[in-house]
C-alpha cells in the first residue's frame, strides 16, 4: 500500500467543476486583484472566525507581520513567541524591527507553556526595574528605551502564542499574564482553521482567530483551509487594525494614488479569494473528518501496549478541539521509525526538526542548546503521520500495524 504524507489531488479533482468555475467567472470579468471574490471572501471568513473584519493578503507571513505593524510594534518592542514553528512566525517580528525573545512549550500540547511565560516576563521587568530603578513603581508603564543601545533594556510589548498542529494555546491564561503586564496578544493561527478553544473565562466555545487583538492566518496549499498558490488573512475585531492592514497592503493607501504611509504589495488575488470561498463551504466537514481520523490513529495506537510504550499519541486538553492540519507522535528511534514506514510505502514529515534558537538564521541572537529543553526534547522526536480528509480507514489501520511492527521486531 502506498500512502502519501498529503493528498492534495484528490480534493481538487472533487472540487474541478466549482473550482473552473471561478477561474471562468474571473476571467470573463477582468478581475483579478481585489473586487467582489475578495470581499466576499473576506466577509465569510469573518463570520466564520466569529470576528468583525477579515483582511484578505497575499501569505500568512504578511497577515503576521501586519497584524505587527497595525499594532504599533517596532523597533525597540519586544515580542515573545516559541522556538518550535516555523520560521515565519519569526521572520515577521524581525521584519518590523524588533526584537524576538523566545519562551519554552509545554511538553504535553507543544504550544506556549503559560508558566514560562510568566516567569518570564518577571526576570524581564525585575531586570528593567533593576537597570532603571525610576520605572520600579510602575514597571509596565514605563517609558520604551527605544533608542537604547543595550537590547536587553527592550521593554515586551507582545506575545505571539502559535496554536501549533491545529490546537488552539491556552488563551484564557496568555491573556491574563498579558493583560497584567499590558501586552498585546496576536494569535498565530495559520494552522488552526476551525480550531476551537473553550473559555472559562467567557464560558463558552471561541474559535482560533477570535481572541487577540488580531489573528494570522495561512492558506498555504497544504493547510486545512488552503488556496491553490499563496495566501492569507488577518481577522481582528479593531476597525482600526483592519484599516491599517487594508491600506498596508496595498501600498498605504485608502484611495488610489493617495498614500498616507509606505505601505507594501501585499494583496490577495481574486482567482485565489474566489477558491477560497468554495472551499470554505467544506472546511467544517473536512476538519470533523480530520478529527475522526486523529481519533482511529488514538484508537489503534492505543490497543497494543507494548507498543504505546514506544510512542507517545497526540494530547488534547478538555478546553481545545483541535483541527488536526498535523497528526504528530512523538517516537523512540524516531529516525529508524521513519525509514521503517518509508520502506512500506507510507509517506511522513517533521515539523520541525531544527528549533528556531539552534538554526543558523538566528546565530546572532545568543541562543544555544540547552536553553529551551522541552523543545529540544521534543523535536527529536516528533514524527507527523498522514494526515487529510480523505484518508481511508483501511490506510490509518495499515499504518498504525506497520508502527506497531517496528516496535515489535
Amino acid at each position: 500500500m502506498q500512502i502519501p504524507f498529503l493528498d492534495l489531488k484528490t480534493p481538487h479533482i472533487e472540487l474541478k467543476e466549482e473550482l473552473t468555475e471561478i477561474f471562468h467567472s474571473c476571467l470573463l470579468k477582468a478581475s483579478f486583484v481585489g473586487g467582489e471574490e475578495v470581499q466576499g471572501f473576506e466577509k465569510e471568513f469573518a463570520e466564520y472566525c466569529e470576528v468583525k473584519y477579515c483582511i484578505g493578503v497575499s501569505s500568512g507571513t504578511d497577515a503576521l507581520r501586519f497584524a505587527l505593524l497595525s499594532a504599533g510594534i517596532g523597533p525597540g518592542d519586544e515580542v515573545i513567541t516559541v522556538p518550535n514553528t516555523f520560521i515565519a512566525t519569526v521572520e515577521a517580528i524581525s521584519q518590523v524591527g524588533a526584537k524576538v525573545a523566545f519562551v519554552d512549550i509545554d511538553e504535553k500540547t507543544y504550544n506556549i507553556d503559560p508558566n514560562k511565560l510568566e516567569d518570564y516576563l518577571k526576570k524581564r521587568f525585575n531586570s528593567l526595574n533593576s537597570s532603571n530603578p525610576s520605572n520600579s513603581s510602575n514597571p509596565i508603564n514605563s517609558s520604551n528605551p527605544s533608542n537604547s543601545s543595550n537590547s536587553s533594556n527592550f521593554l515586551p510589548k507582545a506575545i505571539i502564542p502559535v496554536h501549533l498542529y491545529g490546537q488552539c494555546a491556552d488563551m484564557d491564561s496568555i491573556l491574563d499574564i498579558a493583560n497584567r503586564y499590558g501586552l498585546i496578544v496576536i494569535e498565530d493561527a495559520c494552522q488552526a482553521h476551525g480550531a476551537t478553544y473553550y473559555s472559562k473565562k467567557e464560558n463558552k466555545w471561541k474559535k482560533a482567530g477570535s481572541m487577540g487583538l488580531a489573528s494570522a492566518f495561512s492558506f498555504y496549499p497544504g493547510k486545512n483551509l488552503g488556496a491553490c498558490g499563496e495566501g492569507g488573512a488577518v481577522t481582528t475585531n479593531e476597525p482600526e487594525i483592519a484599516r491599517k492592514v487594508s491600506m498596508l497592503r496595498d501600498h498605504g493607501q485608502a484611495q488610489k494614488y493617495y498614500h498616507d504611509f509606505e505601505g507594501y504589495n501585499g494583496r490577495l488575488d481574486a482567482i485565489q479569494a474566489g477558491i477560497l470561498r468554495v472551499k470554505l463551504r467544506y472546511l467544517n466537514d473536512w476538519n470533523e473528518k480530520r478529527r475522526k481520523n486523529a481519533s482511529l490513529y488514538n484508537e489503534y495506537l492505543s490497543e497494543d501496549s507494548n507498543n504505546h510504550d514506544g510512542i507517545i499519541i497526540p494530547y488534547e486538553p478538555y478546553w481545545a478541539r483541535s483541527v488536526y492540519h498535523l497528526y504528530i507522535i512523538r517516537a523512540r528511534q524516531r529516525d529508524e521509525l521513519q525509514k521503517y514506514l518509508a520502506e512500506n510505502g507510507i509517506g511522513t514529515g517533521l515539523h520541525y526538526p531544527v528549533p528556531l534558537h539552534l538554526q543558523k538564521a538566528y546565530a546572532n541572537y545568543g541562543y544555544k542548546k540547552g536553553d529551551f529543553p522541552i523543545t529540544e526534547k521534543v523535536v527529536s522526536e516528533i514524527l507527523s503521520l498522514p494526515m487529510f480528509p480523505q484518508l481511508t480507514v483501511e490506510q490509518i489501520k495499515y499504518i498504525t500495524d506497520k508502527i506497531k511492527s517496528f516496535y515489535n521486531r
